[in-house]
């Protein structure tokens, strides 16, 4: 009878791991952020953090990559239309007026990028959603639009990995 439990246990977890991003491991995309963004970039990763410098770069930008979970209903409103990416958008800019929300192609999870400025420079963050797990892209760089494209670029090369078909 222990063995059933257990061999149910063991099914069920697998089952669990199924849902959401197909991996949950950001050492594992190390090279990939380094041939997005530049080889002579400077990435530092666990399996739930990243950040990657890189001051000879264009745009001078530095990267924080996290992976999370968020289960307070956020993805389910986005991708029912009931929290539409207007009204994201409006949430960015009471934050900070000079905020641009759009969407990101990540299917199958769902996403938006933000883009804003920051003092003398920008910022601009990635969330990506798939069954709770959450993804998390943020750039600082010395303009609105260089840290987009670091975010855009990391999205690109390193999203498929993590979110998975």
């Amino acid at each position: 009878m222990r063995w059933l439990l257990v061999l149910i246990s063991c099914l069920l977890a697998q089952t669990a791991q199924a849902q959401g991003f197909a991996s949950h491991d950001l050492t594992g995309v190390v090279d990939q952020v380094r041939i997005a963004i530049d080889p002579k970039a400077s990435v530092q990763a666990t399996p739930l953090s990243l950040t990657m410098t890189c001051s000879p770069c264009k745009g001078s930008p530095t990267v924080d990559i996290e992976l999370g979970r968020l289960t307070d209903g956020t993805e389910k409103r986005v991708r029912s239309g009931e929290t539409s990416f207007a009204k994201l958008e409006s949430l960015c800019i009471k934050q900070n007026p000079d905020c641009r929300l759009s969407s990101l192609p990540v299917s199958p999870a769902v996403g938006w990028i933000t883009v804003y400025g920051l003092g003398n420079g920008g910022g601009s963050t990635a969330v990506i959603l798939r069954d709770g797990d959450l993804l998390t892209i943020q750039a600082k760089a010395d303009s609105p639009g260089h840290a987009e494209d670091s975010v855009r670029a990391l999205v690109q090369g390193m999203t498929p990995r993590i979110v998975g078909p």
